[in-house]
């Protein structure tokens, strides 16, 4: 199954998104109704809620008032910390009970409004933002919700900004306008992405990288490098040994193919191998036809690797698994960090690139690109070398 993380600021409209999507076909699991669920009248979470803050939080018809306990833990760390130790543990609990409860086809979305704030981002294979600006939020707060205007903007500066947002989001949606507009939103959204990417992840199929066709510098995809960092870091656990961004796409200014680059470093490469299923699980299949062996350079000693790709139709990644301390892993490494310090390679890499680009144009995955690139690595590895003993560089991922 695909698990997607949903958020966004309260007043953005994130309960519009989850609707649809349920409406789509995806499982929802709501962290705010489960928050309910477990502090329902009569439940033991309840019971610790009271011995902790008093009866002044039960309402007459024994259910919780959640405006007397808000004035209790709002704005005292303290009290909301004790309150998060009762319930979020027993949301965690619900939330693996009904996962483990939807079919293995099913795209299961987390609306989970404070997953930024949770710093949870990594553990999902996709996160969707929804944001609205500022003083469109407090005006429905106001209009639609009978929230004092003070009371909205209280809530609001707690919250994660946008800026926080934006960094977590993989997809961000827009609810500025009206709803309709958003709506149409979520469902090219669900078409075009959610619903191949579910497929490509049961079946263990990645998306391939197409064409060589050089895209100007994106200044995303050094964010997106991040997500994947993190997403990758996450899945790897205790095995994993750092993970980097890499390829040309971490080189800014760098055209490049609009793929994201990826090393994951290992210990071993039976440590590769044990976290192969964990990040099959995260959304990067492995691709045994690409694992390799071979020398590089030409009677170097071996360059063992372990490669996955990506299930996600929205953004294409090449995931190399290394041994740390390897050549190849210091290789990718050095490389990268040469081609930023360094403009003079950095255009002649450019020209390589786009003068092989046009070559293999009628090549369908780049194979014979990626193939040909070889010999200006092999040719350049000299000079990186001195660049790296010059300055002192070590590799560090």
């Amino acid at each position: 199954m695909l698990r997607v993380g949903l958020t966004g600021g309260i007043g953005s409209g994130k309960s519009t998104v989850a609707r649809r999507l349920v409406e789509r076909g995806a499982v929802l699991v709501d962290a705010d109704a489960l928050a309910r669920e477990v502090v329902a009248a009569g439940t033991d979470g309840l019971a610790e809620v009271v011995a902790a803050f008093g009866e002044g939080v039960l309402g007459p018809d024994g259910e919780l008032d959640r405006p007397a306990l808000a004035g209790v833990v709002f704005g005292d760390d303290g009290a909301r910390a004790r309150l998060n130790g009762i319930i979020h543990p027993r949301v965690r609990l619900r939330t693996e009970e009904l996962i483990a409860a939807a079919p293995p086809e099913a795209v299961v979305v987390q609306d989970i409004p404070l997953l930024v704030e949770g710093g949870m981002a990594a553990f999902f294979a996709l996160v969707l933002v929804v944001h609205a600006d500022v003083e469109e939020r407090v005006r429905r707060l106001v209009e639609l919700r009978g929230m004092p205007e003070a009371d909205a903007m209280a809530r609001i500066a707690v919250q994660a900004t946008d800026e926080q947002r934006r960094a977590a989001a993989d997809v961000w949606l827009d609810n500025s306008g009206d709803r309709d507009a958003l709506r149409a939103a979520v469902d090219v959204l669900w078409d075009a992405r959610l619903v191949p990417f579910e497929e490509n992840l049961r079946l263990r199929r990645p998306v391939r990288g197409g064409p060589a066709r050089l895209a100007d510098p994106d200044p995303e995809w050094a964010a997106e490098g991040r997500r994947l960092v993190a997403r990758v870091a996450a899945a790897a656990g205790e095995r994993g040994r750092g993970v980097s961004h890499t390829g040309s796409t971490a080189v800014p200014g760098l055209a490049a193919k609009d793929v994201i680059d990826l090393q994951l470093g290992v210990g071993s490469l039976a440590d590769a191998d044990a976290v192969r299923d964990a990040l099959q699980d995260a959304g990067f299949p492995h691709r045994p036809d690409i694992d390799s062996d071979r020398p590089k350079p030409a009677g170097s000693a071996p360059w063992p690797k372990r490669y996955h790709g990506s299930a996600d139709p929205g953004r294409v990644v090449h995931l190399h698994v290394r041994e740390v301390g390897s050549p190849g892993w210091r290789f990718a490494l050095l490389f990268r960090d040469w081609l930023r310090a360094d403009p003079v390679a950095r255009d002649e890499y450019l020209a390589e690139k786009r003068a092989l680009a046009e070559r293999h144009r009628g090549d369908p995955d780049a194979g014979g690109y990626a193939e040909d690139k070889e010999p200006w690595f092999d040719a350049a590895l000299p000079r990186a070398e001195g660049w790296a003993s010059a300055t002192g560089w070590t590799p560090a991922p």
